[in-house]
């Protein structure tokens, strides 16, 4: 799975922040969720673990200081080689359960701050490796897990959405991990309208934008991009994004 999920974002790092969702007024909403979560300050030691090229980071930048810049962890060198020349924010090339398991060094003893959006399902032992996170908190430090349902309501081919929900851990699931190690865990959901042209949603499920996605053959996914032009004739296609926040805090 953890080859399969480097494979897929080594092939889109070049169009990864071309997406329907990337657009600043969406960027804009997400920081300051998580801003407002991580209760983040200049002197928050952050890690951002599943970083990518830095996409979500713009605004959380802003929040940090060059003397204790934004730890950018991801796998994939390609994703990491997109990042801002930022002295705000650093680049370390690991996955989550390298650092739970202190496989890599960190130039922070303990963090304040861990971010994991939208890769929680890449983890391979979820309890073993937010056990490994949490150990690296320093007292009142959270880690924040911002995750889509299982469920999609997104526009897509029915297999995708079938397969997305086999695959994908359930929130209250993660919460539960979490409540388990000892942090005090909250879920929160949030919802973001998303207006998107179709032929461009099409376009970008023929880039297998989503790692699940990149799980179909090409075949299949011509079959999927047809099936979303049967069932979706409109032009412009209007959905809402609805995420999970996860937040857990260690006394």
């Amino acid at each position: 799975m953890a080859h399969r999920a480097e494979e897929h974002y080594q092939n889109i790092a070049a169009c990864y922040d071309n997406t329907w969702a990337h657009r600043p007024e969406y960027l804009s909403w997400m920081s300051d969720h998580i801003v407002m979560r991580l209760r983040m300050t200049p002197d928050s030691r952050i890690a951002d673990i599943g970083a990518g090229t830095g996409l979500f980071l713009g605004r959380l930048a802003q929040q940090a200081s060059p003397d204790r810049p934004i730890l950018c962890i991801d796998p994939s060198q390609p994703m990491l080689d997109q990042l801002p020349d930022n002295p705000r924010l650093r680049p370390i090339r690991a996955t989550a359960e390298d650092v739970a398991a202190g496989r890599v060094r960190l130039p922070y003893e303990k963090l304040d701050g861990i971010m994991i959006k939208e890769t929680i399902h890449h983890v391979t032992d979820l309890p073993q490796t937010m056990q490994g996170l949490a150990d690296l908190l320093a007292p009142a430090g959270r880690i924040l897990v911002v995750t889509l349902p299982p469920r999609l309501e997104y526009p897509l081919f029915q297999a995708a959405l079938d397969r997305f929900a086999v695959n994908h851990p359930e929130p209250d699931m993660i919460a539960e991990t979490m409540r388990a190690i000892g942090l005090d865990t909250e879920v929160s959901y949030e919802n973001f309208p998303i207006t998107v042209d179709r032929d461009h949603w099409i376009e970008l499920a023929g880039r297998q934008w989503m790692s699940v996605l990149h799980s179909f053959s090409a075949e299949e996914i011509a079959t999927g991009q047809q099936e979303i032009r049967e069932r979706y004739p409109e032009p412009v296609l209007n959905f809402v994004d609805r995420f999970a926040f996860i937040c857990g805090a260690r006394a």
